[in-house]
């Protein structure tokens, strides 16, 4: 009989403190229960501990005047932060010193740290009061968005070890970064602020002055004039120095003959400065300082918003930091710790149970098995025995082992997957925005117009020439232009961001909402990303014997059974042996239990009922990976595992197809499963198995080739397709380098989101195009009525803000993402 069974309902996270029994005290620093020989050697002391580790903790914390710390946390109801203990030598390695340790500012050295274990402000606020905890400390501050610490310290007076030591002991374990790689988007952002800040500074003053001449309070000429001067000069640098973004980008574009959006707009601005620059000098006619001047501004606040949202990807090292350990323990000769990046090709390292591998080797002795996950995307482990290879980034599973390191560091297979997202991001084309397509045609319209203006007043009365010529460049100013993307899309963001969707730059909405081909990931993208139990044959009875056997074991199908078994009466479990690869042996309440593959219980099998072995190969002719129980050496049942669809994924796929998008699904699992699951999503351009990520990576590239590709994953192996593809898209609970690879990722589990993303990018390039024709009529409108004549340039640029208005309320008003995150995970 066959029965199939629901997996249990997920379980909400608790804080450690609320485990504990309320018969039982709760340590002091962790919130964890004290058990009954806890480390306080005065019973009737106020403060009681779990371990050593906590007490140590406590006391420098306290010791250090910062007990406050205690009561924030309290206030927050944040999560405990433990010490690990570790002694952190490989600091003080002069390699580590030169790729992490730069100069700072003011003297002293800059040490940039990642800091796991923040919870809370109360955390924060204590990892910033480091210098009174750490001597040789001037100043720790906290980056929350990046989880990164920088800690300004003295060389002669405190070593980078006993920093990260100190910082170990407060709970909060470091891992090295690469600060200085950041300085070039630091110092970018700077000068963009300093810009900001004087062209808006300027405007305001400038404003000023033009009140008074507009309102007639300057009507003594003496008055009038010192304005006139007064409002050149401070226009003169709002022009020449917070506008050099644009003059720049425009002589670029005249340098290589690809008009660009910054070179009417800098026509404009030039052209307006000079013609009111010359009525000042002669002492007559209108200038237009104050609009010039404004207009700088909003066009600033249009660069910054762009910038906000893009942001480059983290360097190479930085992704092998967060992936690979960065120290490895050396056991040919003396054991000892050091750089894993600076291990020789032959040293001989030991990789403790649950540690991640920290280079490319062979398996020396040991047999286990490995979670390879971020390599091939898939729950289920390897096993390995002597001679087998590993990978710097996997993760030993069941027990220890030596291997032989043959590469280290940047030459690991993680450090040529990671470099090879950054070449792919660097040599990507970049994506044409839509307004700069128009302003390719709007640039030549522009000044053709102008030209055809001057000329034709030069007939008719050469003294207003000029400045019908310059009005018409003044109104064909492209500030509505300009804005039309930058605001849509800053406003779009900001309302993605409430749907749960994060876009890292506007540029990947608009390639977003054309008709392409979507490339998903299976496992953890169109499925849940983990194992659920499909199906059982057999007695229903040994169900809590086999739960009981398996509830000690990290294996993904033992975690499997515990969750999809519900939970009986305790039994005694005794004897219980892991077999890596295999299976596991356990005695409980007094029964022999053995759970395994069919090759581990292949003796019991031969003896057992033929219907046990049928079920074993028609789960094995599904791609399901089905385990066998035997109790007491007599087969009882056969349980089989999958990896279930995500229950919005097949209408997610309709609604795209019906979009008129095209679906492929790459994925590193076995070609029969990706062939299972590609029969429940409906028609397919591509449903292709087994795929390492370098054959993703090449599958993309080809792709690319005959239209648009939009990459969506979750995983480390997902990386450098997703970088390789006009957009990427990383689901809810992706790994960090398919976040740093995508440009855009989601809060929400599920396809459903990838919908919504390309419906929203879908609108707001409806409200960009709106906005372009609205700027556009306008302009039109313009035109005509300066090269008739009708228009003089002061009335030119007290026209010229309408179209911007008109824009600014068409983006404001949009309803681009609609659905806020929040409701949704409230539903």
């Amino acid at each position: 009989m066959t029965q199939s069974l629901s997996p249990a309902l997920s379980r909400l996270p608790v804080s450690p403190a609320a485990t504990a029994p309320s018969s039982e005290p709760a340590c002091a620093h962790c919130g964890l229960p004290v058990p009954a020989a806890d480390v306080t050697a005065d019973r009737g002391a106020e403060a009681r501990f779990c371990c050593t580790a906590c007490a140590v903790a406590h006391s420098i914390i306290q010791g250090a005047g910062l007990g406050a710390y205690y009561e924030r946390r309290s206030e927050l109801d944040g999560a405990p932060a433990r010490p690990s203990g570790k002694s952190y030598a490989e600091y003080d390695d002069p390699a580590f010193a030169s790729r992490h340790v730069t100069s700072a500012a003011g003297g002293g050295a800059c040490l940039e740290l990642f800091v796991s274990g923040i919870h809370c402000t109360a955390c924060v606020w204590l990892l910033e009061r480091l210098p009174r905890v750490q001597d040789g400390v001037r100043s720790a501050r906290f980056d929350l968005g990046r989880g990164a610490l920088e800690v300004i310290f003295e060389p002669a007076s405190v070593r980078p070890s006993e920093i990260a030591r100190a910082l170990d002991r407060l709970g909060y374990a470091p891992h090295p970064s690469l600060a200085a790689q950041r300085d070039g988007e630091r110092r970018s952002d700077r000068a963009l602020w300093l810009r900001l800040g004087l062209a808006g500074a300027l405007a305001g003053n400038v404003m000023l002055m033009a009140l008074a001449l507009y309102s007639g309070a300057a009507a003594d000429p003496a008055y009038a004039s010192l304005f006139r001067w007064g409002s050149c000069l401070l226009t003169l640098p709002a022009v020449f120095f917070c506008g050099s973004v644009f003059l720049r980008g425009a002589l670029a574009s005249l340098r290589t003959r690809t008009p660009h959006m910054d070179l009417p707009i800098s026509i404009g601005i030039v052209a307006g400065f000079a013609r009111s620059a010359w009525n000042t000098a002669l002492g007559s006619g209108e200038v237009y300082f104050d609009s010039l001047a404004v207009l700088i501004f909003l066009l600033l606040v249009g660069r910054w918003l762009q910038a906000r949202h893009h942001r480059g990807a983290t360097q190479t090292l930085d992704l092998i930091a967060a992936l690979a350990p960065a120290t490895a323990v050396r056991v040919d000769g003396e054991p000892r710790e050091v750089p894993a990046d600076a291990l020789p090709v032959g040293a001989i390292v030991e990789v403790a149970r649950d540690d991640r591998i920290p280079a490319d080797g062979i398996v020396v002795t040991g047999e286990s098995c490995v979670d390879t996950a971020w390599l091939t995307g898939e729950a289920l482990p390897e096993a390995v025995k002597p001679g087998d290879r590993v990978y710097a980034g996997t993760v030993n599973l069941a027990a220890p082992l030596h291997l032989r390191v043959e590469v280290a560091g940047r030459e690991t297979r993680l450090g040529r997957l990671m470099r090879s997202v950054e070449e792919a991001q660097a040599h990507r084309a970049p994506i044409v925005r839509l307004a700069d397509r128009v302003a390719g045609y709007f640039v030549v319209a522009a000044l053709g117009l102008a030209l055809v203006t001057f000329v034709l007043w030069r007939f008719l009365d050469p003294s207003r020439a000029v400045d019908h010529a310059v009005a018409l460049l003044v109104v064909t100013c492209p500030c509505a232009l300009g804005m039309a993307t930058p605001l849509a899309v800053s406003v779009a963001l900001k309302r993605a961001a409430a749907a749960g969707i994060f876009f890292k730059g506007g540029e990947f909405l608009e390639a977003l909402a054309r008709p392409g081909t979507l490339v998903f990931d299976k496992t953890g993208t169109l499925t849940e990303g983990r194992l659920a139990l499909a199906s059982f044959t057999g007695d229903s009875q040994i169900l809590p014997l086999l739960r009981a056997a398996e509830e000690r074991s990290g294996h993904p199908i033992a975690r499997a059974v515990v969750a999809s078994v519900p939970a009986g009466p305790e039994l005694v479990v005794e004897g219980v042996t892991e077999f890596p690869g295999a299976g596991v042996e356990a005695r409980v309440a007094g029964h022999c239990v053995r759970v395994g593959s069919g090759a581990f219980l292949a003796q019991e099998l031969s003896g057992s009922d033929a219907e046990f072995a049928l079920e074993l190969g028609a789960q094995a002719a599904l791609g399901r990976p089905a385990i066998v129980v035997a109790v007491d050496g007599k087969v009882k049942g056969v349980l089989s595992f999958t990896d279930p669809l995500r229950a919005d994924a097949r209408a997610s796929l309709d609604a795209l197809r019906a979009a008129g998008y095209r679906i492929a699904v790459l994925s590193g699992d076995q070609p029969l499963v990706v062939g299972r699951v590609a029969c429940e999503l409906g028609p397919l351009v591509a449903a292709e198995g087994g795929k390492s990520p370098e054959q993703k990576l090449a599958w993309i590239e080809r792709a690319r080739q005959s239209g648009p590709v939009v990459m969506i994953g979750d995983g480390i192996n997902d990386a450098a397709a997703m970088s390789a593809a006009d957009v990427a898209i990383a689901v809810h609970g992706g790994a960090e380098a398919a976040l740093v690879a995508a440009d855009a990722f989601t809060t929400v589990a599920g396809v459903g989101k990838v919908l919504e993303a390309v419906r929203g990018a879908r609108r707001t390039l409806t409200v960009i195009r709106r906005g372009i024709a609205f700027s556009l009529a306008y302009n039109l409108v313009g035109v005509g009525l300066c090269m008739a004549g009708l228009v003089s340039p002061l009335l030119a640029a007290v026209l010229m803000p309408l179209s911007s208005l008109t824009v600014v309320t068409s983006a404001l008003k949009a309803r681009t993402f609609q659905q806020s995150a929040r409701k949704e995970m409230k539903s």
